[in-house]
């Protein structure tokens, strides 16, 4: 066999290998994008019992806010969480949310203070010149997640507390109606003002009687609150990740298919090629039984 040959088959071997690689990676993002959503979907059920929670709290005559999580008088930074990827082979999914984040913080009052989650999200939001306050990194698993937003959660009430913050907003990917596609959105978490509050309190109760909290109204509102937070930045963190796998899946498909045409033509190739070297091995020996010496 001819060199040229041999270089075919060298790289269809090697597109072999990558296309074994590739489609590694297709089942176990496929595999992590299952685990995400179902844990967005038990946070639903669970947020939607918080917030019902939070109903029955605020319903209660003579009830105030905790001071901790109200508008500091103050304060005018707006505090501002990026969700992000730590990897590649994702796509636009860290240049789409950037240009997401930065438009959206023009129309924000005060300064900025951004926590970022994720290497590639502070590069990208250095490169657009946002005032960083923190790095985190990006969890590898649904059991991961408690650990990180454990971590945010003390990082901005410490910054609320000292009146540093009079807002704080929550900017993410969320997974999109057709499957491989996502989309950026954004959400206030704090303050909890009277618009927080008349959102929940137009939620209709489910039973014609009256809510009454058990104990203290005053500390099963401040429980609530921390949860109510806490499971908003688990869901956000969650919705992240299975759209960053989402992103990775069709990347993955699209390598997966591009190889198999490039296969499929290297094979051709070479089975043409290698056909042509015994036709003319074949020709070099009929020309020889007609032309005895």
């Amino acid at each position: 066999m001819s060199d040229s040959s041999e270089t075919l088959r060298h790289r269809i071997d090697g597109a072999g290998d990558l296309q074994a690689v590739v489609r590694t990676m297709k089942a176990l993002s496929a595999a992590n994008i299952s685990q995400y959503e179902r844990a967005v979907h038990a946070l639903d059920v669970y947020f939607h019992t918080v917030e019902l929670g939070l109903v029955a709290c605020l319903r209660q005559p003579d009830l105030q806010l905790p001071t901790t999580f109200t508008r500091p008088k103050a304060a005018r930074m707006t505090g501002v969480i990026v969700f992000g990827s730590d990897q590649g082979l994702v796509g636009q999914f860290n240049d789409l949310l950037v240009e997401f984040v930065t438009h959206a913080l023009t129309d924000l009052p005060g300064d900025k203070q951004v926590w970022a989650v994720g290497e590639r999200m502070r590069d990208r939001l250095q490169d657009a010149g946002l005032p960083l306050a923190g790095l985190f990194n990006v969890p590898n698993s649904v059991n991961a997640i408690t650990a990180l937003i454990g971590q945010l959660l003390l990082a901005t009430e410490a910054a609320h507390e000292h009146g540093k913050l009079s807002h704080l907003y929550l900017f993410h990917n969320r997974p999109g109606a057709v499957a491989g596609q996502y989309e950026p959105v954004s959400q206030r978490l704090l303050p909890l003002d009277a618009q927080w509050q008349n959102h929940l309190l137009a939620q209709p109760w489910q039973t014609h009687k009256l809510p009454e909290t058990l104990g203290s109204s005053q500390q099963t509102l401040w429980a609530l609150i921390r949860e109510y937070l806490f499971v908003s930045l688990y869901r956000a963190c969650a919705e992240s990740l299975a759209s960053e796998n989402a992103s990775r899946l069709a990347a993955m498909q699209r390598a997966d298919k591009n190889i198999g045409e490039m296969l499929e033509n290297l094979t051709q190739s070479y089975h043409q090629q290698r056909q042509e070297s015994i036709d003319a091995e074949l020709f070099d020996v009929i020309a020889g039984f007609g032309n005895p010496a």
